[in-house]
């Protein structure tokens, strides 16, 4: 990364406009062959698209391990083994969708990060591949016209400039993030593809320091979302595409303010990333949402909400009789969740990628008041279908959600009776006529 820096130097610790440089190298040809080839040369193991998921990798590694990250030993294996196993036989009681765990592990948070890697180059590639286009095509349009054909074949340089910006970014949020989870779900996206339950160790430690709460109980408490979590992913098949479509759905749409970039990139050296990742931080490549977008993030937040406040309900009716410190330690978790962290933040900004469940004690509401009149049953037979889902809307009145879905079903239920009696009637579906 020292080298970039140093191609960096070029542009003075001001930075420099681009412009200018074309212009200055333009009677040097051979200098500006050499620069784009340092830059080629250090980004060589970018490999193919607008990632470099190489860097990001390691960026986020290294991240997460900032300041330790032992594996975990054969004690707090066991420890976790044995909370995740009696939390999943809790949750028995509680609900009619079976165990979703395929296995039980510890995790450190590079493990964590290793993990998940896959479902965030799902989420991010298409952001990256729309800023990508943005930034060359606004940069080429800076370039003086002299130099505009040989920028335009120097395009493979410059969107691996931005593919290790965008690498940076996101290694460091992932990793940051990899600090603040405490399982495998934590964030409520599955980034997982199987259904092996795990906790990060070193994670939930952290989460018990100042809460004055048993170590012993807290992971429980964590163990029994993460197993709740589980079984939602595992017996509802549709909620995974469902969220992660929300995303991609508001991916396909993005734009980009590119009179904006035109404008900034005067004064942003494009051979120096450190420039570059400070225009992206300062939000020079904010996303401008259309209103398909718009629809697409709230259907992810009320879908986020759900599921937490689903996970909230299920887990406090699974152990507010087993565990001393229930409701303190429910109460703990959501604000946690609803204020999100460093990393939660940085993520929003890169992506526009909101995981915060905003709603999430409204959802919470509306599964017990489901629970309360129609049973265990009749609430968790709303995943049978992404149409049965509440809405926004219905998060403002849970009891008409409820009553709604009881006069659905109910005429539902007079039209397959007047079917059975006219097929009686008519002598049965058999019959020949």
């Amino acid at each position: 990364m020292g080298g970039l820096g140093d191609l960096g130097a070029l542009g003075g610790p001001g930075g420099i406009d681009p412009a200018q440089l074309f212009q200055q190298l333009s009677s040097d040809p051979a200098a500006l062959q050499q620069v784009l080839a340092s830059v080629q040369r250090l980004l060589s193991s970018s490999g193919e698209g607008p990632v470099n998921w190489d860097l990001a990798r390691d960026l986020a590694r290294q991240t997460a391990v900032a300041g330790g990250d032992p594996s975990p030993g054969e004690a707090a294996r066991r420890e976790v083994t044995e909370a995740l196993r009696l939390a999943d036989l809790w949750l028995d009681a509680v609900t009619d969708l079976p165990s979703g765990a395929a296995g039980d592990e510890a995790w450190s948070r590079s493990e964590w990060v290793e993990a998940t890697l896959p479902t965030w180059r799902r989420l991010a590639e298409p952001v990256a591949v729309a800023v990508a286009d943005a930034v060359a095509a606004a940069m080429a349009d800076q370039a003086p016209e002299e130099m505009r054909a040989f920028i335009a074949g120097a395009g493979a340089v410059m969107r691996s400039v931005g593919g290790a910006v965008f690498g940076m970014q996101l290694g460091q949020a992932v990793g940051g993030l990899a600090r603040e989870v405490v399982s495998a779900t934590d964030v409520g996206l599955p980034l997982t593809d199987g259904s092996v339950l795990a906790l990060v160790p070193a994670s939930t430690a952290a989460f018990a320091e100042g809460l004055e709460v048993p170590l012993a109980e807290v992971r429980l408490f964590l163990a029994a979302r993460e197993a709740a979590h589980a079984r939602l992913f595992a017996h509802v098949p549709w909620l995974r595409a469902h969220l992660l479509g929300a995303v991609e759905a508001y991916a396909r749409g993005i734009t980009i303010d590119t009179g904006r970039i035109e404008e900034a990139v005067r004064s942003v050296d494009p051979t120096d990333p450190q420039a570059l990742q400070s225009a992206l931080s300062s939000g020079l490549f904010d996303l401008q949402r259309t209103p398909a977008q718009q629809a697409a993030l709230d259907r992810l937040e009320t879908a986020l909400a759900l599921v937490e406040g689903w996970v909230d309900e299920l887990v406090d009716a699974a152990v507010r009789r087993q565990l001393p410190q229930a409701g303190a330690l429910r109460e703990a978790v959501r604000r946690r969740r609803a204020a999100g962290g460093p990393a939660e933040h940085v993520l929003a900004s890169l992506v526009g990628l909101e995981l915060r469940p905003r709603r999430l004690r409204d959802a919470a509401r509306l599964w017990a008041v489901l629970e309360q009149g129609r049973g265990a049953a009749g609430r968790d037979a709303v995943w049978a279908h992404p149409d049965l889902l509440p809405t926004a809307a219905d998060l403002d009145d849970p009891e008409g959600f409820a009553r709604r879905r009881t006069d659905a079903e109910a005429s539902s239920a007079d039209v397959d009776a007047a079917l059975e009696r006219l097929l009686e009637e008519d002598g049965g579906p058999g019959e020949q006529r």
